[in-house]
């Protein structure tokens, strides 16, 4: 089930001539419109920026991995 937010919009203004481009490029590709588009590829966006961001090891994880480069003296 969608949240509240979800159901919520606003407006964002974009060039007429990239709005044309997006609404050309979209013509068959199951998009409504093209806010929905725009809504598709920035939430696309996002996911792919967060997971960028996750860490990819605990921090004992980390700390196992110092422990065992320390012992092979690569670092200090």
């Amino acid at each position: 089930m969608e949240d509240a937010e979800e159901k919520e919009f606003t407006k964002i203004s974009i060039p007429t001539a990239l709005f044309k481009k997006i609404k050309e490029m979209i013509k068959d590709r199951g998009f409504p419109s093209v806010s929905s588009y725009v809504t598709y590829v920035l939430k696309e966006l996002i996911e792919d920026e967060e997971e960028e961001t996750k860490e990819t090891f605990t921090k004992e994880d980390e700390e196992k991995i110092k422990a065992r480069l320390r012992a092979l003296g690569y670092i200090d």
